[in-house]
């Protein structure tokens, strides 16, 4: 069984993962890392090249991809788990967990808008925020906070997931 990191960017996905996958001896993998080692470039290269519907594609497959594997934490791309078929190819294999970080507190996690496009525009960012975390609800099995600090999350989501 496989636990499924889903949530909005700064969430904490990356980091929980990492520090859950170390407590419950599970690999650590990231579909974002997944989709540009399958394309060869960064996404937001596929995204000025290919377009928004070409990287879901990608990102389509390798939500497919990881439904074979077991036993790893799997830190999802914010907008992956609000495609329900994606949500459907995950839960084959998967306890999927919400990462519900408040607005502020990503706010302050992202900081640099210029590492996250999506926050040149703060007010079309907590637009997206909103509709997002009913998709992220919706598809989750654990809803946990995630304005922890990320060691005292990945516990808490090890202790659910035993």
């Amino acid at each position: 069984m496989n636990i499924v990191l889903c949530g909005f960017m700064g969430a904490g996905k990356t980091v929980v993962g990492k520090e859950l996958a170390k407590i419950t001896g599970r690999k650590f993998v990231d579909t974002d890392e997944l989709v540009e080692k399958k394309q060869g470039i960064s996404i937001p290269a596929i995204f000025a090249a290919y377009g928004e519907d070409y990287f879901r594609e990608l990102e389509h497959s390798v939500c497919r991809d990881i439904a074979d594997m077991k036993n790893a934490v799997i830190s999802t791309g914010g907008g992956a788990l609000t495609f329900q078929r994606n949500v459907d190819a995950v839960k084959k294999n998967s306890v999927v967990v919400f990462l519900d970080a408040s607005f502020d507190i990503i706010c302050r996690r992202v900081g640099n808008a210029k590492t996250r496009p999506l926050f040149k525009d703060p007010e079309n960012a907590k637009r997206l925020y909103d509709e997002r975390k009913e998709k992220y609800i919706a598809a989750a099995d654990i809803v946990i906070n995630g304005d922890m600090a990320a060691r005292k999350t990945a516990r808490q989501i090890a202790e659910m997931c035993k």
